[in-house]
């Protein structure tokens, strides 16, 4: 077999993409099999570099360093094209940008940055556009030289047009060990972040989708099936799945849930016209069927709504086929009856609870002859991460990895003060952001609840501005949030869903805590498995010594 050209970074076969994705994985299958050794392939590179004292940021897809050292920069545009009096563009939503003047661009800024790493030796730099899904119908007029555009009826010769460009036989240029290492070294040489996290949760998706299949086969009469499921084995997956299928079957399903936010989130990927609401939202739509209205300034309010639900004998409207209770831990004992009693006979009723996500404190609530399934596997975790939750919060049956995903070292700041909260909690954001994760990709995560942390009255910490729940809703029962683009929510609020980079901060423990009582285990615990590829732990002085002293303990 002939030797191929060096791919960099490795691992690239092993990640299935869709989109664009999956037509730069393709080029690289191409460029591997079609370039001979002595070519080096650079792929999902991003550059950086200071203009006018502001920072610019943009990503090359492909660089190719030939035997000689020169260097060709390879823009990948796949689908459709257009072609006008300024040349070929490309167009994202609503803005168009032109083809030839971003290329340009990026070979000055690279070429910049190059020279000065190389000490003021130039290292010779060429462009190529690579568009393998459209025709170049005017390539004189396209703004770039046709030779240097590979479109669809040329791109079976792309690794032969690439060798022409930077032929083997050329003389070997001074500058080619330093580019190598420049491309290496000063340029974030990751994959993708963004089609990484995107194969995660696809990943994540088919290993969790077990707990769906096998609880949905099981038959039991009366159909009452309660379910102990770790954080990540897919308790999400098995109630969207359940209420597909009574969709299907022409069945009433209702999803009952603790926290609204969850809810809130549920309501928005279940499939539409589900049946999605919190306990106390039941209660809540229950007593102005009845022409009630609840005064939630009054003191016991929500208990005696509770009360009212619980007395009130449901009509032939309000009874469903399926009952699918979300959060069970954090339901209370008197709560069980109203809702049974709102299936009609012969229905189904689900009971999903994780005993480690009991961060209200309540006791179990008793189901007695129900059947039980246990799953105790977390799929959406990395397993690093996991292994290290596993060493600094010491639970009393550590959680099992099911995830094959490495490489996410959980980064530990510290802090002294509310200053130095503020400071770290926006250090580890462009820690995320400088790993490739993009802001909507980020969530911060609060130890304390929203009334008792110190950052609620921000609305933005260092350049970010906060996207935050400000405690009202509007008419239509969504609730509001601030205008800013990195969310950040409580531990309480947050649970139920997940995020690829988490930031879980303001983690503090009481003075002179020796170790983590049961309640700031399972907080510690529900806020790291949010993380679905980076977790950053932003910790007091006080909270980082405790925690360091119980993973020393369990490594000893």
């Amino acid at each position: 077999m002939p030797a191929m050209a060096t791919i960099l970074p490795d691992g690239w076969r092993a990640l299935p993409a869709s989109g664009a994705a999956q037509r730069e994985l393709q080029t690289l299958h191409a460029l591997a099999q079609g370039l001979p050794d002595g070519y080096t392939v650079l792929h999902a590179l991003h550059w950086t570099r200071v203009a006018d004292g502001h920072q610019v940021v943009g990503e090359v897809d492909f660089v190719v360093i030939g035997p000689s050292g020169r260097v060709l920069l390879i823009e990948q545009k796949s689908g459709f094209l257009a072609e006008g009096e300024s040349g070929l563009a490309k167009t994202y939503g609503e803005r168009t940008k032109s083809v030839p003047a971003q290329m340009a661009r990026t070979a000055a800024a690279i070429d910049g940055r190059l020279r000065q790493f190389c000490k003021g030796e130039k290292t010779p730099i060429e462009s190529l556009l690579y568009c393998p899904d459209y025709t170049v119908r005017q390539p004189g007029t396209a703004g770039l030289p046709p030779e240097r555009i590979v479109d669809a009826p040329r791109r079976a010769h792309l690794a032969r047009i690439i060798q022409s460009i930077l032929p083997v036989d050329e003389p070997a240029h001074p500058t080619r060990a330093q580019a190598l290492k420049f491309f290496i070294g000063l340029i974030d040489l990751v994959p993708d972040v963004g089609a990484m996290a995107g194969q995660a949760r696809v990943l994540y998706t088919r290993l969790s989708e077990g707990l769906a299949t096998w609880a949905r086969r099981i038959e039991c009469t009366p159909h009452r099936l309660r379910v102990t499921a770790t954080a990540g084995s897919g308790k999400t997956q098995l109630a969207l799945a359940l209420l597909d299928d009574a969709r299907a079957a022409g069945r009433r399903a209702l999803y009952v849930c603790y926290n609204r936010p969850l809810a809130d989130h549920m309501a928005a990927i279940a499939a539409p016209g589900s049946e999605v609401a919190t306990y106390h939202q039941l209660c809540d739509r229950a007593a102005r069927a009845d022409g009630v209205t609840p005064d939630y300034a009054r003191a016991g309010a929500f208990r005696a709504l509770e009360e009212r639900f619980a007395a009130r004998a449901p009509a032939p409207a309000d009874c469903v086929d399926e009952l699918i209770v979300d959060e069970g831990q954090d339901f209370e004992e008197r709560w069980v009856a109203p809702l049974l009693a709102r299936l009609r006979p012969g229905g189904r009723a689900f009971w999903l609870e994780d005993p480690m996500q009991n961060l209200y404190g309540r006791a179990p609530v008793a189901l007695p002859g129900w059947v039980r399934l246990s799953a105790q596997v977390n799929y959406r975790t990395p397993r690093d991460i996991l292994e290290a939750i596993n060493r600094l919060v010491p639970l009393e049956q550590p959680v099992a990895a099911g995830s094959p995903l490495t490489g996410s070292e959980v980064e530990i700041l510290t802090y002294a003060d509310t200053a130095g909260l503020v400071r770290e909690t926006t250090r580890a954001i462009t820690n995320c952001i400088g790993a490739g994760f993009a802001r909507d990709m980020i969530a911060v995560v609060t130890y304390r609840g929203r009334e008792h942390s110190a950052l609620t009255p921000y609305d933005r910490i260092g350049p970010y501005r906060l996207k935050a729940y400000t405690g009202r809703y509007d008419l239509f029962g969504n609730a509001v949030v601030g205008d800013g683009d990195i969310v950040i929510d409580s531990v309480h609020r947050f649970k139920g869903r997940s995020a690829p980079c988490v930031v879980f901060t303001e983690i503090d423990f009481a003075e002179g805590a020796p170790a983590a009582d049961e309640a700031a285990r399972r907080r510690l615990f529900v806020g790291a498995t949010r993380a679905t590829m980076k977790l950053v732990l932003v910790v007091s002085e006080r909270a980082a010594r405790v925690m360091l002293g119980a993973a020393a303990g369990s490594a000893a």
